[in-house]
């Protein structure tokens, strides 16, 4: 293959993996949508309603695409050490992917450190927040929620790193 066809079928490739990787979140300010869903924590299966979990405080509802791998475990590890920042704050947080609820048991367990629940984002959870992807997991993507079901902060990302720092930020702002 000669160089000018390389180089053309790698700029197409990459035109194309920014199109399909290209996020469409839901906007600051809409209503986030109810749901109900399996979530485990510190091992033990429980029913998650969201509109019971606002009813207690803001949440931190994080998307996050597989367990077990690098970046979502560095994640909710971060988040399992942020969480007395966010309780302080008066907020809760669960953390939600595709996976089946058995290896969201063990993932609570070993990567949260009993500290916050993760429950199963079903398809349509992850098509009504706009975090389905092609693959069946889940977008990076996190919303804080304010009591009032309004969704008041955004962060999509791929790279974990930013997520914990920025919906804490948005959590103490909430309280001021």
């Amino acid at each position: 293959m000669n160089r000018s066809l390389f180089k053309t079928l790698a700029a197409l490739a990459m035109a194309a993996l920014a199109v399909t990787s290209a996020s469409a979140e839901l906007a600051q300010g809409a209503r986030a949508p109810a749901f109900t869903t399996k979530a485990a924590l510190a091992g033990k299966v429980f029913g998650f309603n969201l509109k019971a979990a606002l009813a207690k405080g803001p949440v931190v509802l994080y998307f996050y695409p597989k367990a077990f791998t690098q970046g979502c475990t560095l994640e909710a590890n971060a988040f399992a050490e942020a969480m007395p920042q966010f309780k302080a704050a008066g907020a809760s947080v669960i953390g939600m992917s595709a996976d089946d609820i058995g290896t969201l048991k063990d993932f609570s367990r070993k990567e949260c450190r009993d500290a916050f629940p993760v429950g199963v984002a079903s398809p349509a959870i992850a098509k009504a927040y706009d975090v389905a992807m092609a693959s069946g997991m889940t977008r990076r993507t996190s919303y804080v929620i304010a009591r009032d079901g309004r969704i008041v902060a955004v962060h999509a990302n791929a790279d974990y790193r930013d997520h914990v720092a920025r919906t804490l930020a948005a959590v103490r702002a909430l309280k001021k």
